[in-house]
């Protein structure tokens, strides 16, 4: 089992750790802040010492592998794990963005994906909304309003109980475990989210709705930008 650091404080940079297998898939540490590629956000990118950690993703069980090129380290050896903080708090900005678009666009999610540079969300709408700019002012004057961000735990029974806090058709929050990860934002967002965010939502700065692109019958793609 990897301790996951970043579950507690995703603002850690870095850790010390232990490496307790090397495989051909990657490196296995005791703990990490590197969270692994899941629910549309990237996997982290950085350094296990001399080692260069080009991706990160689950292993088997409750393992994350840290997938390297470079001088790996041997199992035993207490390593330095260190983000790409640039890349990572990019993507904490957008993750949290992204979840206060589906506030301002209130319909369905069907699917989505976080970048550094620019992220997208797509929405279970037949038409385009009339009035970008709108949707756009919204968004910011969330942002702006400096609401926390914050997270909790619930049953999968309670999950079960309140199936409007599940906003997304495509990927569902991870049950059997017996608790469920929710990320609130403020009293305007509460929904299953296994991500890294801010702690608030004017770390995230102004942002701008880009394309928006027709992807089925009942399918838009809402595009968005840091402005």
């Amino acid at each position: 089992m990897t301790e996951l650091l970043f579950r507690d404080d995703a603002a850690l940079e870095y850790c010390e750790a232990t490496v307790v297998a090397v495989t051909s898939a990657g490196v296995v540490l005791d703990r990490t802040v590197f969270y692994p590629a899941g629910g549309g956000q990237p996997g982290d990118q950085g350094t296990l010492d001399h080692a260069i950690v080009h991706d990160t993703v689950k292993g088997e069980g409750d393992t994350v592998l840290h997938v390297c090129e470079g001088e790996l380290p041997g199992v035993g050896e207490t390593v330095t794990a260190s983000l790409d903080w640039d890349r990572r708090y990019a993507h904490m900005r957008m993750h949290t963005a992204l979840h206060l678009l589906s506030v301002a666009i209130p319909l369905p999610v069907s699917g989505g994906s976080i970048g550094a540079e620019k992220s997208r969300l797509d929405f279970d709408m037949p038409e385009a909304p009339e009035d970008r700019d709108a949707i756009e002012q919204a968004l910011n004057a969330m942002i702006a309003a400096d609401h926390p961000v914050t997270d909790e735990w619930i049953t999968d029974a309670d999950l079960a109980a309140n199936p409007g806090l599940v906003k997304t058709m495509s990927v569902q929050p991870p049950k059997g475990q017996g608790r469920v990860r929710l990320v609130r934002i403020g009293d305007i967002d509460l929904q299953p989210c296994g991500g890294t965010h801010v702690a608030s939502t004017a770390e995230i700065g102004p942002v701008r709705i880009g394309k928006i692109e027709k992807k089925g019958k009942q399918n838009r793609r809402v595009y968005l930008h840091f402005a």
